[in-house]
């Protein structure tokens, strides 16, 4: 059984929004190598993809006039995929398993015609104050909007994946036997082999990735335990176990928001309808307890 395991940001930063200390970032990452572990463990053959919301978002906060935003993904590619890579065959190790993990800094192509380009909505970097998102939109230009999660945050367009043009090499590295580390916040975007200003949803490029290979199951971790119907209000309540079918139903009546759990949902029902067995959407550092069906969402056919 093949399974793709999709890490949130908060499996390299505890702060939230924000990207901690080195020490933290690598405390943080060895939780997310203990969840890809348990499931080699269990007879998984793993690929992961991962996150990179803080990240790029404090790359371009700190050195916006050097790099455009695909090179601020590529760098944080290899950055993160460094951390991954390590934590993952340290943990093997620790086991027993002689377990290799390899980092492919993966390119995404995208449309040049995607509504996107006209209407940013990837949120990126750290929350900042109504007050300060104000004065950086009128200092850099950039869009802000407010996060369902707490304060302002920077939206950059987030168009749609097509086609990943390193999935042959993924595909054979997997054949191999390794541990793939690819589509790294959600793939470097280009149009004929240019890079492009935006950030591609990892979730959708993850999706993207899982048909592309053939996964049986696909498992987005991240800081949520559930999926949520009428999240945030007095009668919100978790899904456990759903259909797609019934699950599209939701999405369609706008139940998810786009910039929070909406890539997510659209994810997983996109995954089950091109040929997946089965998904999940849980909590970082609970994979075992979401195979086992304790907690989290099951998405079925």
């Amino acid at each position: 059984m093949m399974l793709v395991i999709a890490l949130g940001g908060n499996a390299f930063a505890k702060t939230g929004s924000r990207v901690g200390s080195p020490k933290d970032q690598l405390e943080a990452v060895r939780e997310a190598a203990v969840d890809v572990i348990n499931m080699v463990q269990l007879g998984y053959r793993v690929i992961v993809t991962h996150g990179n919301g803080p990240q790029v978002g404090l790359i371009t906060e700190r050195i916006s006039d050097s790099l455009s935003l695909d090179m601020a993904v590529a760098a944080t590619e290899g950055w993160m995929g460094y951390l991954l890579a390590n934590a993952i065959e340290g943990e093997a190790r620790r086991r027993g398993l002689d377990t290799r993990a390899v980092v492919i800094v993966t390119r995404v192509t995208v449309n040049s015609n995607d509504e996107a380009f006209r209407n940013p909505t990837k949120f990126i970097g750290p929350a900042y104050s109504e007050t300060d998102a104000v004065e950086l939109s009128r200092i850099k230009g950039w869009v802000f909007r407010r996060d369902p999660r707490g304060g302002w945050r920077r939206v950059v367009p987030s168009p749609r994946p097509v086609s990943i043009i390193e999935i042959d090499a993924i595909k054979q590295l997997i054949n191999n036997g390794n541990i793939v580390i690819a589509v790294g916040g959600g793939g470097v975007p280009v149009i004929n082999h240019e890079g492009v200003e935006a950030v591609i949803d990892k979730d959708l490029a993850t999706q993207l990735l899982a048909n592309s290979i053939n996964a049986d199951e696909l498992m987005i971790l991240s800081d949520v335990d559930y999926v949520y119907l009428n999240y945030g209000k007095p009668n919100q309540k978790p899904l456990t176990t759903v259909r797609v079918s019934e699950l599209r139903k939701y999405y369609d009546e706008g139940q998810f928001p786009e910039g929070n759990m909406g890539p997510k949902v659209e994810a997983v029902i996109r995954f089950i309808e091109d040929g997946g067995r089965r998904a999940y959407i849980g909590r970082l550092g609970k994979a075992i307890e979401l195979i086992k069906g304790v907690t989290g969402t099951v998405i079925l056919p």
